[in-house]
């Protein structure tokens, strides 16, 4: 006996198919404006160069802020944020100082901006007596990059405690990113763990607002924005800005995020922490609600062809109000602090 579908079940079967969300997480017009450039930054000997936040001068010099942490120590304890200068991001850079150095506290991960004639650097900060999780967030101001730099009167202007607004108790606040808002007002993103998932931690984001540059900075009362502790997951590495009416945010997707939002979860045991993967990049229109990411910056293995390396902390050289190059820590077994893209006619998704 034959048996035929009816031409209505056909129908809806061809819809249901069609009508099947796409989950792809998709490569950002960002991202695919890069162009690859070059390993810059080798450290010198006995230590290692890590996160580079690059600014141009007045004169068009360019500057890079970044943590120097000795070979025989750790940067939990030993780090430190030096500066070099160039005529270009291809280099030779030239030491100029260390800028921030402390035998009783730590200085690490800094971001640099510009807010009128005022040199914003903020950076994570942490005594050398206090455990790992206890990481705050410093700030210091500055008329020239040169110096003399000036720490917030409110340092830490982020302490490693304070209440979220579901409740949870922050234990870690690090690795921050500084703007000013479209209303005149600052805010500093950053990474924090809580305790809302009891024990186990993960990396999420939240943001602090001020009125003032050096702060008071006081906790958005819904902290966290993004987050992925109820899938296990981490984000970390945040690098906010505020560009054709648009809030956006480049952070590292340090435990398989992506796979997780397109249905294929990576099994927990075999994730592999770290920038071992390609970073997210988020839009909104308030910089507090953030949509679905796409593909933000990817990772040396993709960009050069090398082994692959933890391809972290993403900065944007500015000039004239346009991003010019995206900066990216990577490092493994390389002497380098890591290399830099061109962003070349990026224009943004609608």
């Amino acid at each position: 006996m034959k048996y035929s579908i009816p031409l209505v079940a056909i129908l809806a079967l061809l819809l249901a198919v069609s009508c099947k969300k796409d989950l792809t997480i998709k490569a950002s017009s960002f991202s695919e404006s890069h162009v690859p450039g070059n390993y810059i930054l080798d450290a010198p000997e006995d230590w290692w160069h890590w996160c580079m936040a690059p600014i141009y001068d007045e004169s068009g010099r360019l500057h890079v802020f970044m943590s120097a942490i000795p070979n025989n120590g750790s940067w939990i304890k030993d780090s430190k944020i030096v500066h070099y200068t160039a005529s270009s991001p291809e280099g030779p850079y030239t030491f100029v100082d260390t800028t921030f150095a402390s035998k009783t506290h730590t200085y690490h991960n800094p971001q640099i901006s510009k807010v009128d004639d005022t040199y914003v650097l903020v950076y994570l900060w942490k005594s050398r007596d206090t455990p790992n999780e206890n990481q705050e967030i410093g700030m210091a101001t500055a008329k020239s990059l040169d110096g003399p730099w000036t720490e917030s009167p409110n340092n830490p202007i982020i302490k490693a405690s304070g209440t979220q607004g579901d409740g949870a108790y922050i234990i870690h606040a690090s690795n921050p990113t500084f703007l000013k808002d479209k209303d005149g007002k600052f805010r500093v993103y950053y990474k924090s763990m809580s305790d809302a998932y009891g024990t186990k931690r993960h990396r999420e984001i939240s943001m602090a607002m001020s009125d003032n540059i050096e702060g008071p900075y006081v906790n958005y009362a819904e902290n966290p924005l993004i987050s992925y502790a109820d899938k296990g997951l981490d984000i970390e590495d945040c690098y906010a800005f505020y560009y054709k009416g648009m809030y956006y945010m480049i952070v590292e997707d340090r435990k398989g995020v992506k796979n997780m939002l397109e249905g294929n979860p990576i099994p927990e045991k075999e994730i592999r922490p770290g920038g071992n993967r390609p970073g997210l990049i988020y839009k909104s229109k308030d910089g507090i609600n953030w949509g679905r990411p796409e593909i933000g910056y990817k990772t040396n293995e993709q960009y050069f062809g090398d082994k692959l390396a933890r391809t972290e902390r993403p900065h944007i050289l500015w000039k004239n109000g346009e991003p010019e190059y995206l900066f990216l820590a990577c490092h493994d077994d390389d002497p380098s602090a890591g290399f830099y893209v061109k962003i070349d006619g990026w224009i943004p998704n609608e």
